[in-house]
């Protein structure tokens, strides 16, 4: 239904024609829907990610769609893809690539590992030794790996989407902060409902021995990825709600619950998907809604409680939503 600036007084009109990139995203939306049912926020922050060309870390129980999630979100762009198990035996050549000796030329010749793709998916993230996550620690700061002293550049688009389980220890190794920091959310995937698990069976006994995969299709090339990418840079930000990210951030690094907390890449991050969430939603401009819905994603993984405050029972996500609260919302 149409509506007009008499009737609606905060319709608005855009500067930038946003209609093709949210058929875009609909479109993604829906073809999920025919596999994935529930988890709105996953595949809603994920392809927030895509947009603000960001990294995502997705956590959550064996079972709860993370990997098939990304797999299919993954089918619907006309991109490289690639996904790699990680395991404590897992050496970086294995995903970077080595040199061969090439004997009809006598030289050595680099052959690319899985890790040169435009979507990465690593299962596992935390199983892999130090040394392999330095190696993928490049790619995801600075989209190039560097072999035998050469660098080679990661072909763009260059997203990773990792899955870790929170409750397995055995065989893991902590990420280090520096990591983490490197991906723009941390995505905690929940349990489906009882209505959405019974959709679920529902769903798998009317496949039968159909494939799921088969019935997802390709939306987006690389080429609409950038183009959807170049036109976040264009949203609107007003300088009152750079100064709320700005003290939101900065508050985290003097609460007394805190050992660590969030540092100026983490205030980039929320404005960046801010952008991304408000062009999803027609907008040219962001709102303090939108900086709020991604806080906690993009927070929770960048800051550290303290000792006593986690042996308190407090979480990441409710120091999160204490800080959000305290702060007045520009108007």
């Amino acid at each position: 239904m149409e509506t007009t600036q008499e009737n609606n007084p905060l319709e608005f009109s855009s500067r930038i024609d946003l209609a093709k990139l949210q058929e875009a995203v609909e479109k993604i939306k829906a073809e999920l829907g025919k596999v994935i049912i529930g988890q709105h926020d996953m595949i809603e922050l994920l392809i927030i990610s895509i947009l603000a060309n960001g990294h995502s870390l997705i956590e959550g129980v064996p079972g709860v769609a993370k990997t098939v999630t990304a797999k299919l979100l993954a089918r619907t762009m006309n991109v490289d893809f690639n996904r790699i198990q990680f395991t404590p035996d897992l050496m970086p050549s294995d995903i970077l690539g080595t040199s061969v000796f090439n004997v009809k030329t006598s030289e050595f010749e680099f052959k690319k590992g899985p890790l040169f793709s435009n979507l990465i998916l690593i299962d596992e993230i935390n199983r892999a030794p130090a040394k392999t996550q330095s190696a993928l620690f490049e790619a995801m700061a600075e989209r190039q790996i560097t072999i035998d002293g050469k660098e080679y550049q990661m072909q763009a688009p260059f997203l990773v989407f990792a899955t870790q389980n929170p409750v397995e220890q055995e065989g893991t190794y902590r990420l280090p902060e520096a990591q983490l920091d490197r991906f723009l959310f941390k995505i905690n995937v929940d349990y489906p409902s009882l209505e959405e698990e019974i959709k679920i069976l529902e769903s798998k006994h009317d496949l039968k021995n159909k494939d799921e995969e088969a019935f997802v299709e390709t939306v987006l090339t690389a080429k609409e990825i950038a183009e959807y990418q170049n036109i976040i840079k264009e949203v609107i930000v007003e300088s009152n709600l750079l100064r709320y990210i700005a003290s939101i951030v900065e508050n985290t690094r003097t609460n007394a619950s805190l050992y660590l907390g969030a540092s100026p890449r983490a205030s980039i991050a929320i404005m960046d998907a801010s952008k991304a969430l408000a062009v999803m939603n027609g907008r040219d401009f962001i709102t303090p809604e939108d900086i709020k819905k991604v806080t906690k994603p993009i927070l929770r993984h960048r800051i550290i409680l303290t000792p006593e405050r986690e042996m308190e029972g407090l979480t990441p996500e409710k120091v999160i939503d204490q800080l959000v609260e305290s702060i007045e919302i520009p108007r």
